[in-house]
């Protein structure tokens, strides 16, 4: 069937050095960026090649000495109040990942401090010196490394689509329409569509073109160009001159209807059919391009396409077009609207943000539309949506297995992937530099910064490595939300799975070991991004923003009793060496002054019993 191919395109791409992704020799950095630090009174280590302290035993979840096997884990749970576990020692080394394993808390830092009873200087390149670092920004703050990826414009659509859906949905504006949609599906039947228009047809739609405040729409006639088997291509008849031939927009409209839609639908389930017409719009207007003003072009991106909840209120709502809509920018290479973009351009962009925006339209007309329920939170609906542009990588990534495809053979990604690896390759990086402050559960598409995206995104591609991909169709057809919802689809706690996948992060592809080292629970299973982070290190250096072959970084754990601080749904990465001559090694995971933490912060260890050498 024909295809639009990616473009290498033609803007500032600083992230899409993956281009000569190779599976590159790994390597740890040589420095680090230590935990959060909260000022409190000075720890009680003296650091040495040993150190021994007392610790009041006061056991989380294991009573007993913990021992475990070589390359094996554990989760220890302190919501109990406890504070310490017993470890086996002899010189064993473990990593050891403190988690705040909750979705239902404050964003604000909490201050906690791990610290063992006996520990031994590491071997030299196997943990990282700490000190002290101050707060990545206010509590609830995550980076965004402006420049990198030319994001800002499209998140910024994102958070007021989502910021006005939420004031929509409290105000009862969907009911309506969801009360008629059950009642045509009591019994479990679809309802039955009505025909298409036909090709050539003109009808008149509301565009947003305005973000700020409550919106504004400008009102269009646009031409049904394209008819497919589950999309209507309607183009605006005020499109500027020199875009599409019509070739070239009868592939556009076969590539979205019979590869990138049905991609979509197989992972995450059919969209509603409020129109009853069988298909979901898409909507190519310059009224989009507008919504991008040409001097943030070069700065911040732009807006390549968005959906919008509105078109589900009912009748009454004057905005509504009443029907499943992903509005689209159009070719304007002369820019006569706002920044110039070329087919190519479109070719580039538009796909992946189709295959985002398709999965916010599916979430949304399931939970809110289909179920009558409460939209999906936004840090697991964003999660959802990076996964399916993961997967457009993926479709092409399957076609085209190495060498093949890619300007340079050792590519780990052919060149048709790339405007569909870019997001969740970049920002999964951003958030394994700030795993303990870039929270995977707190943050919605109403905050800024792409690295609690990525940490969103490495979740639900993690949960679709261990559960099936059918995972996530569950998710979608949920009727709780957030941590619920993945409890609900995974079949087990939701800390459970929090403890695996903060160990996955590291314990995955452990450098020069078999990658099957680590338990099946405990890995990546299709996806090595150990090797994809090294080596966007190597091909970008150097960048400010990508500073390590391997972000995440490890941090000694001795008697030091200082105090650091981690955002609720974080974790943060420690190494215990445990001395020679210490049969066992007490572990205090605690806030200030020995106290427990909060039970309702869902306090645990996930612990990991190192190989030799590492």
């Amino acid at each position: 069937m024909p295809e639009v191919p990616s473009s290498r395109g033609q803007r500032a791409r600083r992230a899409l050095t993956f281009l000569t992704l190779s599976a590159g020799a790994l390597a740890l950095a040589s420095c680090a960026k230590p935990p959060a630090f909260l000022p409190t009174s000075p720890g009680s280590g003296t650091g040495g090649t040993t150190g021994t302290v007392s610790f009041k035993s006061n056991p989380c979840s294991v009573a007993t000495t913990l021992s475990l096997s070589v390359a094996t884990a554990a989760r220890i749970d302190c919501s109990n109040g406890g504070t310490t576990v017993s470890l086996a020692g002899n010189g064993a080394s473990y990593l050891v990942v403190p988690e705040l394993a909750t979705d239902n808390a404050t964003d604000s830092y909490v201050s906690y401090n791990v610290a063992a009873s006996a520990h031994t200087t590491p071997p030299a390149g196997a943990s990282l010196a700490p000190a002290l670092r101050s707060l990545e920004g206010a509590p609830g703050a995550t980076a965004s490394y402006a420049g990198a990826r030319l994001g800002a414009a499209q998140e910024a659509a994102y958070r007021a689509m989502r910021s006005r859906e939420r004031t929509l949905f409290a105000a009862g504006d969907f009911r309506a329409v969801s009360r008629r949609v059950r009642a045509a599906m009591a019994g479990g039947a679809r309802p039955a569509f009505t025909s298409v228009p036909a090709t050539g047809s003109v009808r008149s739609f509301h565009v947003l073109s305005s973000f700020s405040g409550s919106g504004t729409w400008a009102t269009v006639a646009a031409r049904l160009e394209y008819v497919g088997t589950d999309v209507l291509l309607y183009v605006d008849t005020m499109a500027p001159v020199n875009g599409f031939t019509p070739t070239q927009l009868q592939q556009f409209g076969q590539y979205f209807d019979q590869t990138l839609y049905p991609i979509d639908t197989a992972a995450f389930g059919p969209p509603s059919d409020i129109d009853q017409n069988g298909h979901v719009i898409m909507l190519m207007s310059p009224v989009v391009n507008a919504d991008t003003p040409i001097s943030t072009c070069n700065t911040q991106g732009y807006v390549a396409g968005f959906f919008d909840s509105e078109d589900f209120a009912g009748p009454s709502d004057p905005n509504s077009n009443q029907g499943e809509v992903f509005y689209s920018i159009v070719p304007d290479p002369n820019g006569a609207v706002s920044c110039s973009h070329s087919v190519a351009d479109l070719s580039y962009t538009v796909p992946a943000t189709f295959m985002h925006e398709l999965q916010h339209l599916i979430d949304f007309s399931t939970h809110v539309v289909m179920h009558g329920g409460q939209p999906e939170t936004g840090w697991l609906d964003e999660g959802l949506s990076i996964e399916a542009e993961e997967l457009g990588s993926l479709y092409y990534e399957n076609k085209c297995p190495p060498p093949s495809c890619r300007t340079n053979p050792s590519q780990i990604f052919p060149d048709s992937a790339e405007g569909f690896a870019q997001g969740f390759l970049y920002d999964s990086y951003q958030y394994a530099l700030l795993p303990d402050t870039a929270s995977v559960t707190l943050h919605s598409d109403a905050d800024n910064g792409f690295a609690w995206r990525g940490g969103d995104w490495a979740l639900v591609h993690y949960l679709g490595d261990q559960f099936g991909h059918g995972v996530w169709r569950a998710l979608e057809d949920g009727n709780a939300t957030g941590a619920a919802n993945i409890a609900a689809a995974t079949g087990q706690p939701f800390p459970n799975t929090f403890a695996n996948f903060g160990l996955a992060l590291y314990t995955d592809s452990l450098t020069g070991l078999p990658r099957t080292t680590a338990p099946a629970a405990d890995r990546f299973l299709t996806r090595n991004l150990r090797a994809m982070w090294a080596r966007l290190f190597t091909t970008s250096g150097p960048a400010t923003d990508i500073p390590y072959p391997m972000p995440i970084q490890v941090f000694s754990i001795t008697n030091d009793t200082t105090s650091y601080a981690m955002d609720p749904g974080t974790t943060t990465f420690y190494r215990l060496d445990t001395p020679d001559s210490s049969a066992t090694v007490t572990l205090q995971f605690s806030a200030p002054g020995a106290q427990p933490i909060p039970g309702a912060l869902a306090p645990q260890l996930a612990i990991f019993r190192l190989p030799p050498g590492h």
